[in-house]
């Protein structure tokens, strides 16, 4: 007698549709690898990271010819690392950033999962690497997609500690390199998100646990090479002139004025804050979920005692009061308390029930997805990329998600929403990552003159002269001088440099011009194809003859 075999349908669940989402938004953080470093900062980092490893000087950090003394080691440490391993270059430079902040994004999701399940867990994850000034971080890179990662990875293991003991030394080593990656500030979030939960729990036995004091301790411990290399550079020299003075320490440049003196505009480094910068700062910078966020931080506060846990709301919030309280903000400064929002968000649209609260997510979200869509084609029309074939990336991946989402989803199911607002996220990223940002890029004058010089005249020394470029320092491969007079040479400089040459005399040959334009401050003039003329500058190549 012959059996047979019943084949059983293929079921996709909305596991099956996260997990296939999940590959696509930890793809897109590679999207830009390729985009030149931004300046002025990601430049600068880059060049200080570069400078390291042709010095084999891993202690003192230069910048602009003479000693830096701004930010802390550990990221440059780690750039020079990569650089060591894989030579200097654009995706060297951004590789092991990522790498922390998709660390970040794995404690996103063991620390979601062990507070609320695997399903909250899993939106988190989604949520913290769609939302919008993360994805940018990762083309712009600077400190915060270390300290993301550095900062939940912390919290994470202190929270552990509380049953498992040996997590407090991962907790303190992890606290140690936040510390060393923006400075002593980086202990707020996490003492907040750890004393508070404690605090608002009423679990007084364990907040007075000697555990806490070898935690301090063993950070202490950890910081030493911080510590050391500032002691080298600075205090061992009172001689060397920093911020326009002699006799500046780098111990109390780190422990006070690059923190408490910015926060109240009493240290070398001032800005003029804005007590609702940050507010504001939030709707576009957390897209497409800031509705969401705002709407879960609300309702948060409005059930506080009902709350299981306390962590990401004291960690995110007393972090988020610091900075509107600082009068020195910068938008990308909130990066390090998202996967906090994250986990807040995802666990506030999985508690929607009720048909009014199904209905506000579905119409906030739809109109978001509308919005952000207007948005990307508005840009596209307004600046006008060469686009070349470039444009069948995005639009094959919407293709895609739309028939798998069309097929797997009903379209008024809360599950829908959320996996179609991911989509939008990633089609507007991948459009900025593969054909808005590599089309600017011809703006920035540093890193084309450098891509020319290196392939018209390779092992040629060129000077700057009168202007400054941290992105034609990092990309040349020859050494690159800063002159306050010049002899003879070639040099990179501005039109207003080269006549005031010619009137002393001199002979300019011009080689090349470049237009010129910070990417990293875009604004309407420049992004319109129509009045972009006017808004660009003017860099040189020139030879200089006497």
């Amino acid at each position: 007698m012959l059996s047979t075999t019943v084949k059983r349908p293929l079921i996709i669940t909305e596991k099956h549709i996260c997990i296939f989402i999940t590959v696509l938004v930890i793809l897109l953080q590679f999207s830009a690898l390729q985009v030149p470093i931004l300046e002025p900062d990601g430049a600068l980092y880059a060049g200080i990271a570069k400078t390291m490893v042709q010095r084999h000087d891993f202690l003192n950090l230069y910048a602009d010819s003479h000693d830096w003394l701004d930010k802390p080691h550990f990221p440059f440490w780690i750039t020079a690392l990569s650089f060591q391993l894989f030579g200097f270059h654009t995706w060297s430079y951004k590789l092991p950033a990522i790498l922390f902040l998709l660390m970040g994004a794995w404690y996103t999701y063991r620390f979601a999962l062990s507070l609320y399940g695997e399903r909250t867990a899993r939106w988190a994850l989604c949520i913290l690497l769609t939302a919008e000034h993360l994805v940018i971080s990762n083309n712009d890179v600077r400190a915060e997609p270390y300290l993301t990662g550095l900062i939940i990875a912390a919290v994470y293991h202190f929270y552990r500690s509380i049953r498992t003991p040996w997590h407090l030394v991962a907790g303190a080593l992890f606290t140690a390199c936040a510390i060393m990656t923006k400075g002593m500030f980086a202990l707020i979030p996490v003492g907040a998100a750890i004393g508070g939960h404690l605090l608002f729990t009423r679990n007084w036995k364990e907040i007075f646990r000697w555990k806490w004091l070898l935690a301090l301790v063993l950070t202490g411990i950890f910081i030493i090479p911080e510590l050391y290399a500032l002691y080298q550079q600075f205090d061992l020299h009172p001689e060397k002139v920093v911020f326009g003075a002699t006799g500046v320490s780098g111990l109390r440049f780190f422990f006070w004025d690059s923190q408490f003196g910015r926060f109240m505009n009493t240290g070398p480094i001032k800005g003029a804050g804005d007590p609702f910068f940050f507010f504001h700062t939030l709707l576009w910078a957390f897209l497409p979920w800031s509705v969401m966020l705002y709407a879960a931080v609300v309702i948060f506060i409005k059930k506080w005692r009902q709350q299981r846990e306390y962590y990401c709301i004291c960690g995110a919030l007393a972090t988020f009061v610091l900075f509107s309280l600082s009068r020195f903000q910068l938008p990308h400064y909130l990066n390090i308390v998202f996967p906090f929002f994250a986990i807040l968000t995802a666990q506030y649209i999985l508690s929607l029930q009720t048909p009014r609260g199904l209905r506000f997510f579905r119409t906030t979200q739809y109109t978001i997805i509308i919005l952000v869509a207007i948005a990307g084609v508005v840009l596209d029309l307004l600046y006008k990329p060469a686009m070349g074939y470039a444009w069948l990336i995005p639009v094959a991946v919407l293709i895609l998600l739309y028939i798998l989402l069309h097929y797997w989803l009903d379209k008024t199911t809360k599950e829908a929403v959320f996996y179609r607002t991911v989509a939008i996220s990633i089609l507007l990223n991948l459009y900025l990552n593969t054909i808005l940002y590599p089309d600017m890029m011809q703006y920035q004058s540093g890193s084309e003159a450098a891509r020319y010089a290196n392939a018209s005249f390779p092992a040629t020394p060129v000077g700057m002269y009168k202007v400054n470029s941290y992105a034609f320092e990092f990309y040349m491969k020859a050494p690159v001088a800063r002159y306050d007079s010049v002899g003879s040479g070639m040099i990179f400089t501005s039109p207003e440099a080269v006549e005031e040459l010619r009137q002393q005399g001199r002979t300019c040959t011009l080689i090349k011009s470049f237009p010129h334009f910070y990417v990293s401050k875009l604004d309407l003039p420049f992004v319109r194809k129509a009045t972009r003329s006017g808004a660009l500058g003017e860099r040189m190549l020139v030879r200089v003859e006497k």
